[in-house]
């Protein structure tokens, strides 16, 4: 296996942790796919996203055959690490929809924007504008 599936697959493993551990909240549901759990300040366990599975099977599978495929051929230095971070920021920024916040930040806008949300936002906005200058070289 080349360098360029490592990263994708220690983030799925890492995913996968984090749902073992009772990390990283998904926020409550009534899909049939809930996962019951018992979030620190829940008084009982209710069924929540289960949002690390969810970032396993794209930060990780998904962005595994992304980055394979994009590596596939030659490609200017840099492409692979912008692809990657665009899709990372795109990942977690969507994801972050599905997760209960941290309870100690809680939403900073409204009751949608979240601070991983936030730290996705400087990932893609560096990434897009170097992925577009390396496609022009």
């Amino acid at each position: 296996m080349s360098s360029r599936g490592a990263v994708p697959i220690g983030l799925g493993l890492g995913r996968i942790a984090n749902f073992i551990n009772q990390e990283l909240w998904g926020a409550p549901t009534l899909v049939p796919w809930g996962c019951c759990s018992r979030a620190p300040a829940a008084r009982r366990a209710i069924a929540r996203h289960p949002t690390q599975l969810y970032e396993a099977l794209l930060e990780g599978g998904v962005m595994f055959v992304l980055l394979n495929w994009a590596g596939a051929q030659a490609r200017p230095a840099g492409t692979l690490l912008a692809i990657f971070l665009i899709a990372y920021a795109l990942v977690r920024f969507a994801i972050e929809f599905l997760r209960e916040p941290d309870a100690h930040i809680g939403y900073l806008a409204g009751d949608w924007l979240t601070m991983g949300q936030v730290l996705s936002l400087p990932m893609f906005a560096i990434a897009s504008p170097w992925l577009f200058a390396i496609r022009k070289r």
